[in-house]
């Protein structure tokens, strides 16, 4: 066992000191995975929403899935 005070003061000391260093290496690294999302984030440009363009879309889908539908069940 530790009988020495001096030692015991050491030893907490230096594991202390270790903790907080590991301490500051996970905060840089969450900062720097911050500054990458937003990094990210920024980089992405928002598509222009047409209303009408999504509606005929949907309707050519749709009409899509009916001739599958048809060819699947045997129709065509």
């Amino acid at each position: 066992m530790i009988q020495d005070p001096l030692l015991l003061i050491a030893v907490a000391l230096f594991s202390l000191l270790g903790l907080g260093i590991t301490i500051l290496a996970a905060l840089k690294g969450w900062r720097g995975w911050l500054d990458l999302k937003r990094a990210e984030i920024s980089s992405q440009r928002p598509e222009p929403v047409y209303p009408s363009a999504a509606r005929i879309e949907v309707a050519d889908l749709k009409e899509r899935i009916r001739r599958l539908e048809a060819i699947a069940s045997g129709i065509e």
